[in-house]
């Protein structure tokens, strides 16, 4: 069967991070991910303590090369991205926690040394909306003028039902009007969702890819809920576990929300990774290749593709 999706290099029906990065620079972009000296601020008290419930504690690929000068830490890391895409453009990646969750002078001094390295081709800043301002907003606008920025926006689902019960610690309509600061700038946004909350029916996560695919945004990123055992959902878990979707509800369910984004969004990730060592359920997310595969067979076994679907 032909794809009938028109943004593609291979067999993909939707639009993929690659095929972003050689139409438009003509090579691999990769990102070097960083361990910030940031927390959230639903650890810190700000708006609650103990984090999303589901979160074990931030993002960090290599803690051991976790030097507390971030330009130190970047450049020992980024010889392990080099050997894999020696002709790629890096990115630096602030990974870990709300990377925006400081004052304005204090992310002024932790970005700039990133804009000023020649070789360190944009940013990627991942945070939370209620980590941003008119101000903030502003300054991450006009390094926009130098280098690429993407904000990494958490957001896991439009229902608010569904964001009290992770504790997130914030609701749609807050994430609706950061991004209402962010449409005119050129800033681009990526947003991350979650499948597979408890409470959730598959229609409400339809309808979460429904609403977002509508947004002025540029790309996406979906998990799977992991239940790990260093989070207060883990321990829930281990004391009366609960259901969570199984791969094949999973990989259709993914490609049933794919067809219902803009063609034009960038797919940057269609289920995420969690620590073998730390990870309780689901233990098929580990295979992440054989997830990937199989939402690619559903999608050309129902001919469907990214945006078949959308409707404004």
């Amino acid at each position: 069967m032909n794809n009938p999706f028109p943004y593609s290099l291979d067999n993909k029906r939707y639009l993929t991070w690659n095929y972003y990065s050689q139409r438009k620079y003509g090579r691999k972009i990769y990102k070097v991910p960083l361990d910030g000296p940031f927390t959230c601020p639903n650890r810190d008290g700000t708006v609650s303590f103990g984090g999303c419930l589901y979160c074990a504690g931030g993002s960090n690929a290599f803690p051991a090369l976790s030097d507390r000068d971030l330009v130190r830490q970047y450049r020992q890391r980024l010889p392990i991205f080099q050997n894999k895409w020696p002709d790629g453009l890096p990115l630096a990646y602030f990974q870990s926690y709300s990377n925006t969750n400081a004052p304005l002078e204090r992310l002024r001094e932790i970005y700039q040394p990133f804009i000023e390295a020649g070789d360190i081709y944009g940013l990627v800043i991942a945070t939370r909306t209620d980590c941003l301002d008119e101000e903030k907003i502003a300054y991450l606008s006009s390094l926009t003028a130098v280098k690429p920025v993407w904000l990494e926006l958490g957001l896991q689902s439009v229902h608010d039902q569904t964001l009290r019960e992770m504790n997130r610690g914030h609701d749609y309509r807050s994430f609706l009007d950061c991004l209402d600061l962010l449409k005119d700038t050129d800033i681009n946004v990526s947003v991350h969702l979650i499948n597979g909350w408890m409470s959730e029916s598959e229609e409400m996560m339809l309808e979460t890819a429904r609403q977002v695919g509508r947004l002025p945004i540029q790309a996406v990123k979906f998990h799977m809920l992991h239940v790990c055992r260093s989070t207060p959902l883990g321990e829930r878990y281990l004391r009366e576990p609960f259901p969570l979707l199984s791969k094949e509800q999973y990989t259709r369910l993914v490609a049933r929300q794919l067809t219902l984004l803009r063609s034009d969004i960038i797919i940057e990730r269609l289920t995420g990774d969690g620590l073998r060592e730390e990870l309780l359920a689901p233990e098929w997310t580990l295979k992440k290749v054989s997830v990937i595969n199989d939402i690619d067979k559903i999608m050309a076994g129902e001919d469907w593709w990214q945006g078949k679907f959308y409707e404004e």
